[in-house]
């Protein structure tokens, strides 16, 4: 048994949360996956997880070897990566994540210039609307979106991005342009379901904060179709003013309520305070934070 990818396979079915979904992760059948969890239990001679329907969970000697297993697979990852030069020279494979629409609008045309330049760096690009744990999933950096609190992180500030309340001209000719956010109580709205914090619809006056929201016509678990419903006249939106620069530029969509719009969300680009910073993640955020700034100035 090799006790090093048994206990890869172990970490992979404890972060992922069953067997099937770590087959997936680690693109392996689910009889291999199941019998090298089942080969570590009978070498360890104790059971290390236990299975439900849905999930598995962790006995005690299985959330102590777990921990364990974790820091050997990381020492064993930095020499593998010493050895392999990763510290002399900008190279080898690069994990960052960025939401969605910033990545594909913002990020990747930076990020395509990037590799251009730099031949022995292999970029894996994981767009997500939702904040992964850089450490259990090898995230080596991450677009951040508003106030950090994580103090195991170190963030750069590339600039900052305002929420935006729009509707098409369409439907506010049709229903009225709303002068306070109290109005919005007669509009119709389109929102969000599915994220793991739902974008809420807060504003400011006086120094105070409050929220109000219309009514939900539609609700959708991705940005893109939100704005999508918003051009067809559907209803009122809330979202980020990058999302929808070229729809506010072009008229397509219409901003509302400005005077009631609450301070701007801080855009970082955060890395793990691990110590040593591989040249290729130091050569990334050097390559990167400059252009980053210079396109959201751009946007004001």
């Amino acid at each position: 048994m090799d006790r090093l990818d048994a206990m890869a396979v172990l970490v992979a079915v404890v972060e992922e949360g069953s067997l099937s979904a770590a087959s997936r992760r680690l693109r392996a059948p689910l009889a291999t996956v199941s019998r090298k969890v089942v080969d570590l239990e009978r070498h360890l001679r104790t059971q290390l997880i236990v299975r439900t329907s849905r999930r598995v969970e962790l006995t005690e000697a299985g959330r102590a070897y777990v921990a364990a297993a974790r820091l050997i697979l990381e020492q064993v990852e930095e020499a593998e990566r010493a050895a392999a030069g990763e510290y002399s020279a900008p190279r080898g494979e690069l994990h960052v994540t960025t939401p969605e629409v910033f990545g594909r609008r913002h990020l990747l045309p930076i990020a395509l210039e990037f590799l251009a330049e730099n031949s022995e760096i292999t970029l894996r690009l994981f767009l997500a609307d939702r904040q992964v744990n850089m450490v259990e999933e090898h995230i080596d950096v991450a677009v951040r979106i508003g106030h950090l609190d994580d103090s195991g992180l170190i963030a750069t500030r590339v600039g900052a991005v305002r929420r935006v309340v729009c509707a098409s001209p369409g439907y506010l000719t049709r229903r009225g342009v709303p002068q306070t956010p109290e109005d919005l109580k007669d509009h119709d709205g389109i929102t969000f379901r599915g994220f793991p914090v739902a974008p809420e619809w807060r504003y400011r006056k006086d120094g105070a904060a409050f929220v109000v929201e219309p009514k939900t016509r539609l609700a959708v678990n991705a940005t893109e179709a939100a704005i999508d419903a918003a051009l067809s006249d559907l209803g009122i939106i809330r979202v980020l003013s990058y999302q929808v620069a070229d729809e506010l530029k072009s008229g397509a969509l219409q901003e509302i309520l400005q005077e009631f719009t609450p301070e701007p969300l801080p855009i970082s680009l955060v890395y793990p305070d691990s110590g040593r910073l591989p040249p290729k993640v130091r050569t990334f955020l050097n390559w990167t934070a400059p252009r980053l700034r210079a396109r959201l100035a751009a946007l004001g």
